[in-house]
């Protein structure tokens, strides 16, 4: 491996915008993310289908099932 080319590997803070932190590494020193596993429905529970303007509906329809 050659010397002096690699960037730092030190702590990272991942700031999620619920508001939850975690520490990890990374070559940078913060990071923003928009979804964690403290937010995100699959984790919490929370997971809901919508079904937005009759799209099951509509390819029953098309496609004749009953």
């Amino acid at each position: 491996m050659k010397l002096g080319i690699h960037p730092d590997y030190r702590r990272c803070v991942v700031i999620c915008s619920c508001g939850s932190t975690f520490e990890t590494r990374s070559t940078t020193k913060e990071m923003h993310v928009e979804v964690c596993s403290q937010c995100h429905p699959f984790y919490t529970g929370q997971h809901r289908l919508v079904d937005s303007a009759g799209r099951v509906e509509r390819f029953k329809r098309k496609y004749g099932m009953k």
